[in-house]
């Protein structure tokens, strides 16, 4: 299966947002892009720059690929209502990305992991394809086997250090290792700091 495997902190000093948890530390002590010459580097540009940056700036977060983002862009060009949030709607609703939500793991990477390694099953069926568009009335929970594994016995240790934000759209029982999709996602759930306007605006020069 395809899968981003580039430095997770190189791109979070490269894209200027922390993408995972330990990036923080690094991008406190170290500032600007990485390489070599980062410092004779200019951040500003043009406007196809700052449309391209904040496409990969999203790409990143969410852990796709660019032909998995730009066919994406495509499906959310084609469905009813504003593209930019369809296509920040249908990255929330990613399996991966519901149980990274859930507080399940401290990272997409790891959610996608955890799904990809089949240790979840979706309406009682074993799913191991992280990028599935999950629906309202989906149950995604996790194996009895799986369930016996050192990492989901800390479970309430991981969803505690998690510290997820709540989403209106996830119903979780941590205990169960159960969650539920009561919703669809609100705009103002997706990541912070995202202009999807510019995203949509790259997609159709």
């Amino acid at each position: 299966m395809a899968r981003d495997t580039a430095p997770i902190v190189k791109q979070s000093r490269r894209e200027g947002v922390a993408l995972a948890p330990k990036a923080h530390k690094v991008m406190a002590k170290k500032t600007g892009i990485p390489g070599e010459h980062s410092g004779m580097r200019v951040r500003g540009g043009s406007l196809y720059l700052t449309q391209m940056r904040e496409k990969q700036k999203v790409r990143r977060m969410y852990g796709l690929l660019e032909k998995q983002f730009a066919k994406l862009m495509k499906e959310a060009q084609r469905v009813d209502g504003l593209t930019g949030e369809k296509l920040l709607e249908f990255l929330e609703r990613r399996a991966d990305n519901a149980v990274f939500r859930a507080g399940f793991a401290l990272t997409r990477r790891q959610a996608r992991q955890l799904v990809s390694h089949g240790h979840f099953l979706l309406n009682g069926r074993r799913v191991d394809v992280p990028s599935i568009r999950l629906n309202p009335g989906d149950v995604l929970e996790v194996k009895p086997k799986s369930g016996k594994t050192e990492y989901f016995k800390n479970l309430p240790n991981i969803i505690s250090a998690a510290n997820a934000v709540p989403v209106s759209w996830l119903k979780v029982d941590g205990k169960k290792m159960k969650i539920e999709v009561t919703g669809t996602p609100k705009r103002e759930e997706a990541e912070p700091g995202i202009n999807e306007q510019l995203i949509v605006e790259y997609y159709s020069r």
